[in-house]
């Protein structure tokens, strides 16, 4: 299988690598002739039911961390839903002096790469994004891996900033698990908020910045598509971008 792995110009040199023109043609070219014998991990969305239990809205926002792989992609994703008002990459996990890139891509952290969301739950419930995180923005039974990643940091959690949260994500998890949706055992924690480190500005909406880079084409782009074909309702065709709210 072709390898279009994360480690890259952007972990080398501490910024994303751009394709110019010709390259993002050559590129997609490539990926076209491959396509009928290859097929992203990213194309295996899941159709999963919603959550038997979801939260009472109160708040004008709330936020809620996800880790599922790289965080290009999962940032990707949630940027797109209806109701999102931000959503940071970043880590969870381990201590604050660690959460440098160049650190936690050596898998020795406690980190994970993970995605804060801030969110209107008047529009988006807890619930609703659990179910696009375990069927659209990765894949629940790859343990420390996703895809071509693989490493603690890309481990699938959810870190709950409250009780409630935890109760609702424990309980979706079993629910999953009795309906056996996947064939295989969901192996994603629920572990209790500590920190949030937001990650390096390059990392922020490198999705939308970057949509010709390879990695991107080839696991991410798919959950977009994926997530406005399974969830046409709660697709928003223009993402919320972190560096444009910055300026």
């Amino acid at each position: 299988m072709p390898y279009f792995g994360k480690t890259s110009v952007a972990q080398k040199t501490g910024r994303p690598f751009v394709l110019g023109l010709a390259g993002a043609t050559a590129i997609a070219a490539t990926l076209f002739a491959m396509s009928s014998t290859f097929s992203s991990a990213a194309e295996d969305a899941v159709i999963i039911p919603p959550p038997t239990i979801d939260e009472t809205a109160g708040a004008a926002t709330e936020k809620a961390v996800f880790a599922g792989g790289c965080f290009w992609g999962v940032q990707g994703v949630f940027q797109h839903v209806k109701g999102v008002k931000n959503a940071v990459s970043g880590y969870s996990g381990g201590a604050k002096d660690t959460a440098v890139y160049e650190t936690v891509s050596g898998g020795n952290t406690g980190h994970a790469e993970a995605v804060e969301i801030t969110y209107n739950p008047k529009m988006v419930t807890y619930g609703q994004l659990l179910q696009i995180y375990f069927s659209v923005a990765h894949n629940p039974t790859q343990l420390n891996y996703q895809g071509p990643d693989h490493g603690t940091q890309y481990r699938s959690e959810i870190f709950a900033t409250n009780g409630e949260q935890k109760k609702i994500a424990e309980s979706y998890i079993a629910q999953l698990d009795k309906a056996k949706v996947y064939g295989e055992p969901v192996v994603t924690k629920v572990s209790d908020m500590t920190a949030f480190y937001p990650a390096e500005e390059y990392h922020q909406d490198f999705l939308t910045l970057n949509p010709t880079y390879p990695y991107i084409v080839y696991n991410d782009m798919p959950k977009i598509e994926n997530l406005k074909a399974l969830f046409p309702a709660k697709f928003s065709p223009e993402p919320v971008l972190v560096l444009k709210a910055k300026g």
